[in-house]
């Protein structure tokens, strides 16, 4: 890890959770031979064990699917109460190249540079690799800011030029606006983040007050840039891809993208027996059904 990034890093890692949190987490580990267990989204935020908790479970070995993670839904009765989790697995090796900006996907970093835990950890070796790959997260999604973001401007408009182009590019099923509501509920944890993640990996900057003015030579934004352009030509066909492969592993996937799509959006899609049976076969008819909805919006 390097210097203070990986600091903050860690204790942002160490966040404490709730019992039942842990106690799940150590159950999916168990079952699924885990490295290590990741738990983040509101939940993490609140505390709250309503709605569903999200978990990445990470695997020994190489990923043994092209098309990752493996998606699922569950629930599980614990201390005489229901909860519900939405579980994404994929392997340690692949997680890490991920988040380090290797492949041409992007929900990784994206979603690991915004706050999680890691609430189980096998030993020592795997804690620290999902260490360095969730600080890698942040270095790739600060260098694609700097990039992607204003000449000059405030941390958070490096934020939201980012997850601005990051929604576009992945087909994402989000409110206007989302990226703010991200950084205003998290605000301390990305409260100077940009610059620890620009030092760590020698990209210079200036601060005047609350500006910062990354120093980007012409060749290497250009460079960036051409890599993001490559993302964003493959992003919406490769999750896609991806949620059609979910639709065979996720196990009440019409049931949970409806309540995913009314607390995003406002709107609610009918769950209808066929769309519960087939959800693969109903996702045309149900895009139609939102994109009228999403236009009656505006």
């Amino acid at each position: 890890m390097t210097g203070t990034l990986g600091q903050r890093i860690e204790t942002s890692l160490d966040a404490g959770v709730r019992d039942e949190v842990s106690a799940y987490a150590a159950m999916l580990a168990e079952e699924a031979g885990a490295r290590a267990v990741l738990f983040y989204g509101s939940n993490l935020r609140t505390g709250s064990l309503e709605g569903v908790l999200d978990f990445y479970v990470l695997l020994p070995g190489s990923q043994a699917e092209r098309i990752w993670p493996r998606v699922s839904y569950r629930e599980w009765v614990h201390g005489g109460a229901v909860l519900r989790a939405k579980i994404a697995t994929m392997s340690l090796e692949q997680f890490a190249s991920a988040a380090s900006g290797q492949s041409r996907d992007t929900t990784i970093w994206t979603r690991f540079v915004q706050p999680s835990a890691l609430v189980f950890a096998g030993d020592q070796d795997a804690r620290g690799e999902v260490l360095d790959a969730i600080e890698a997260a942040a270095k790739t999604a600060a260098r694609f800011a700097a990039a992607l973001g204003p000449q000059e401007g405030r941390a958070e408009d490096f934020w939201r030029a980012l997850f601005q182009a990051t929604y576009r590019a992945e087909f994402r099923v989000e409110k206007p606006g989302r990226e703010d509501s991200i950084l205003s509920v998290n605000e301390a944890h990305f409260d100077g983040l940009l610059p620890l993640a620009w030092s760590a990996q020698g990209i210079a900057f200036e601060r005047n007050a609350e500006l910062l003015k990354p120093n980007l030579p012409d060749r290497e934004k250009t460079e960036i840039l051409r890599q993001w352009r490559k993302r964003e030509r493959l992003g919406k066909a490769l999750n896609i891809l991806r949620l059609a492969k979910a639709t065979t592993t996720f196990d009440g996937a019409a049931r949970y993208g409806a309540w995913k799509l009314e607390r995003h959006t406002g709107i609610a899609l009918e769950v209808t027996p066929f769309r519960e049976k087939h959800p693969l076969l109903a996702m045309p008819g149900a895009a139609w059904e939102l994109w009228r909805a999403r236009r009656n919006q505006r």
